[in-house]
């Protein structure tokens, strides 16, 4: 008797364990799920950002030292009408550049975009550096102001000095 009542109770275990997971099981696993997903997600989103702003002040150092180059051949910088798309095609207007670097001073103008695919922004002289220029992103918005990654910045920034 006793040996048949634990044969049942052992078959009654392995029939449940056969069974799989219940409905509340399954919904708690999916529920831990998501929120490491959520969490993970957002961290990933924060370095994109990062990386997208420590990407674009690069390219500003590289249009910033183009920019310098452009000056020692010419007298000058660009005006703020000729922008930076004078450092892809010589500029036909006032004044033209004496000595022109044939093919430019980038290589496209890919180098005068932010990593979001924005347009650098440009003015000369400058409103930080006045007897320079201002390069410089709208961020992440592509609108001026904003705060963390939406906001501007440009070669004025302290780690950013070409120009000034």
């Amino acid at each position: 008797m006793e040996e048949e009542r634990e044969l049942k109770e052992l078959v009654t275990q392995a029939t449940r364990r056969k069974r799989g997971f219940t409905l509340l099981e399954m919904v708690a696993v999916v529920a831990i799920i998501g929120i490491l997903m959520t969490l993970v997600g957002t961290q990933i989103a924060a370095q994109m950002d990062r990386t997208y702003v420590q990407a674009s002040k690069a390219k500003i150092s590289q249009v910033s030292q183009a920019l310098e180059m452009y000056r020692l051949d010419n007298g000058r910088y660009p005006t703020t009408e000729q922008g930076l798309d004078a450092l892809v095609t010589k500029p036909t207007a006032n004044p033209e550049p004496r000595r022109y670097l044939p093919g430019g001073y980038v290589k496209g103008r890919d180098y005068l975009m932010d990593a979001w695919g924005t347009a650098f922004q440009y003015t000369s002289p400058g409103t930080h550096n006045t007897r320079g220029f201002d390069v410089w992103s709208l961020g992440a918005d592509g609108v001026a102001g904003g705060t963390d990654s939406d906001s501007d910045f440009g070669n004025w920034d302290s780690q950013q000095v070409a120009g000034s």
